[in-house]
């Protein structure tokens, strides 16, 4: 088995060395490093052409002719990995010494699984490790507390769990995962997790095979939490769309949620080509889910209910009519 490092690099010359060393000693050595710089203005380049030199078989080095931002970057690294399998890097984290190792292993007994992200460590600037609970935690929450769950509605109607720089996929996966589309706060690791986890070739492993970087000059964060009960509840709520349980703060956060992923998934329609089915199905399913948690909130609580209802009106919150409205003229617009 081949394989594959798309590695993208933008002006991270403060962190690269760390990452670049933690793929080179990997206990299963990568195949080769593809590497694609957004036009650095750093030491970047200098750094990747030392290690090019002193591994003149193993990294490819293209520099971008204009700047590509980070999902389109990563949509031509991985479009130039030649590896049976392809692990996505960041230039700012660390892998521990067998992820590689790990995730192949995971790779060859289980045939149905095409993407595998993991879990992962909070460090800091300095790479200190810091004790936080993040998004990847999610589903062993779920798991703990018996909530029935699956990939594909986690991350199609609440949120995406599943981080670029722990995603490794298999080849045969880039015709379907490619091109990736552009929409606002939308990236690519979400793309790839909603369409293999629509085909049930997604798992997002428990262990933490990778060290995150939370730094001021990250393009995305937001995944870790403080560790503690009250935060861990919270995701639990949030993420449990199916919930039993009902209070005042969980339908207000559920409502929410669903605007949100209703206008995400209506964005998904009008920008991507071929998989229409999949967010027509969505919308469907996330106004269903919408009016269906309203109808248990009225009868819940009738008196917050009509309260958030005035409030929501006069701040434009969790106005689903109006999005539905917008976002069709916005769709018709395109046709």
């Amino acid at each position: 088995m081949k394989i594959s490092v798309a590695l993208c690099t933008y002006n991270g010359g403060r962190f690269l060395k760390e990452q670049l060393d933690s793929i080179l000693n990997q206990t299963l050595k990568v195949d080769e490093i593809i590497v694609c710089d957004d036009i650095s203005t750093d030491n970047t380049l200098t750094i990747l052409e030392e290690y090019s030199n002193k591994n003149p078989n193993l990294f490819k080095i293209y520099k971008n002719e204009k700047n590509l931002r980070s999902v389109k970057n990563f949509e031509k690294a991985i479009s130039l990995c030649r590896g049976d399998v392809i692990f996505l890097s960041d230039q700012d984290d660390i892998w521990i010494p067998k992820k590689v190792e790990y995730y192949v292993q995971y790779f060859n007994e289980n045939n149905e699984i095409k993407v595998l992200a993991s879990n992962g460590f909070c460090i800091d600037e300095n790479s200190i490790i810091h004790e936080k609970y993040s998004v990847w935690d999610v589903p062993s929450f779920l798991l703990e507390n018996n909530i029935k769950f699956d990939y594909y509605s986690l991350i199609s109607y609440v949120s995406n769990i599943a981080t670029g720089a722990s995603i490794a996929i298999r080849k045969e996966m880039v015709a379907r995962i490619l091109p990736f589309p552009i929409i606002p706060n939308f990236h690519h690791d979400e793309w790839i997790a909603i369409i293999s986890s629509k085909e049930n070739s997604f798992e997002l492993l428990n262990g933490k095979y990778f060290y995150y970087r939370t730094h001021l000059n990250q393009q995305v964060g937001g995944v870790f939490y403080n560790n503690s009960k009250k935060v861990k509840k919270s995701l639990i709520e949030t993420f449990n769309i199916y919930q039993e349980k009902n209070t005042y703060i969980s339908f207000k956060r559920k409502l929410k949620k669903l605007c949100h992923a209703y206008i995400r998934n209506h964005n998904l329609l009008v920008a991507s080509s071929g998989y229409n089915y999949i967010f027509e199905t969505n919308l469907v399913q996330i106004e269903k889910l919408f009016f269906e948690t309203k109808s248990k909130f009225k009868k819940y609580s009738p008196i917050r209910y009509f309260l958030l209802n005035i409030s929501d009106v006069i701040f434009n919150k969790r106005q689903f009519q109006k999005i539905k409205e917008i976002s069709k003229l916005n769709l018709n617009n395109k046709i």
